[in-house]
């Protein structure tokens, strides 16, 4: 096996995304992605089965997609990554028995990922061929590194040692996500699946200003002090904010006002990002962190972009963020982060575990 620069595939199926990537050493040589999304957007929400037999039906021609678009074959493939968790159940099954069929097929060695880390190794990937010299080690992130991931199913903010081997949870949330919080108050709103986008487009014509929603776990007895740290300073809570916009619409519907749609989801959204970049600076201030990777699919919300770059500007921290086809769940990530425990001399997982839809975030490989 190439240990220097290896040719690895990733398979991501963690929920409505069958991704495929291929990358060698850190250069990104493709990344395919089919979604199942328009499947749910009549539900509302991602609904499970659905997303499993898509995953069954979408798996083989994204590979084959993959494998023209990269230019390779199977037997050219020093290596294969897998998402083993977290994630749906019967979604993370589906890429794992194909991972597995692939790795018995082949003889090519098999490594069971954690997802959001994966977020984090994504950041390492250069664009295509042409690109800079890629790093050869796997030691690739910078010191002091951090990654604050924000998704549908994750708002965390990390501390990243080695991203093969310690990766340290600093905070995150003990209900919602802030991507179910959009979802969810893109329903109260009347505006559909998915709510990320939909609240991100209407904020822009709205004013954040107009009304003022909570910031959860802000309070002294949340916080208290650097010296003495209260038990969620770092740590976020979105379903009160939710509790806090649906009560706002029920009051102007009783009042018999037109609900103002555009002024509720500035507000809102502003709610979230204040309180994700406020806490996200200090955890990192108060930790000596100095590089920011921010992942996740909410990363590609143009407001969290543009307050977690002012924010980490104002306190010396640099940030990173992927491009926006790579903050979503894709094979890409996946086969980055493949690449990194190859290059680290880490063993393969072999064909014997399990798919984990709790996996912690401090586990990087099964």
């Amino acid at each position: 096996m190439n240990r220097t620069q290896p040719l690895v595939l990733g398979i991501e199926s963690s929920c409505d995304e069958t991704g495929v990537g291929i990358v060698r050493g850190t250069t990104l040589l493709t990344n395919t992605v089919s979604s199942s999304m328009d499947e749910h957007v009549r539900f509302g929400g991602v609904i499970p089965e659905i997303a499993s037999r898509a995953h069954l039906d979408a798996f083989v021609p994204t590979l084959e997609e993959a494998l023209a678009e990269a230019g390779v074959t199977l037997a050219d493939i020093d290596a294969i990554a897998v998402t083993s968790g977290p994630g749906l159940a019967g979604a993370l099954m589906v890429g794992v028995c194909a991972a597995k069929a692939l790795a018995v097929a082949t003889g090519k060695p098999l490594y069971a990922i954690n997802h959001l880390v994966a977020h984090v190794g994504v950041g390492l990937l250069q664009q295509g061929a042409g690109a800079p010299s890629p790093q050869t080690t796997p030691h690739a992130l910078p010191e002091n590194m951090g990654a604050l991931l924000v998704s549908g199913g994750h708002t965390e903010i990390l501390r990243i040692r080695s991203i093969t081997d310690d990766v340290e949870l600093l905070g995150s949330t003990i209900d919602d996500a802030a991507g179910e919080a959009y979802d969810k108050v893109a329903r109260l709103l009347g505006l559909g699946y998915p709510g990320g986008p939909a609240i991100d487009k209407l904020a822009r014509t709205g004013n954040a200003k107009a009304i003022r929603f909570p910031r959860g776990l802000t309070q002294p007895k949340y916080m208290g002090t650097a010296e003495e740290p209260g038990p969620h300073r770092y740590d976020w809570s979105f379903s009160g904010l939710k509790t806090a916009v649906a009560r706002c619409v029920e009051q102007f519907e009783a009042r018999g006002e037109e609900v103002p749609v555009a002024d509720i989801a500035a507000a809102f959204q502003e709610a979230v990002v204040d309180v994700i970049t406020a806490k996200a600076v200090l955890a990192c201030r108060e930790n000596g962190i100095t590089e920011v990777l921010l992942g996740g699919g909410v990363a590609a919300n143009s407001r969290l972009r543009q307050l977690t770059e002012q924010r980490c500007s104002a306190a010396g921290i640099r940030l990173t963020v992927p491009p926006l086809p790579l903050c979503t769940d894709n094979g890409a990530m996946v086969a980055a982060l493949g690449a990194q425990l190859v290059m680290a001399g880490v063993k393969p997982s072999g064909i014997g575990f399990a798919p984990d839809s709790s996996m912690p975030v401090t586990t990087v490989s099964a």
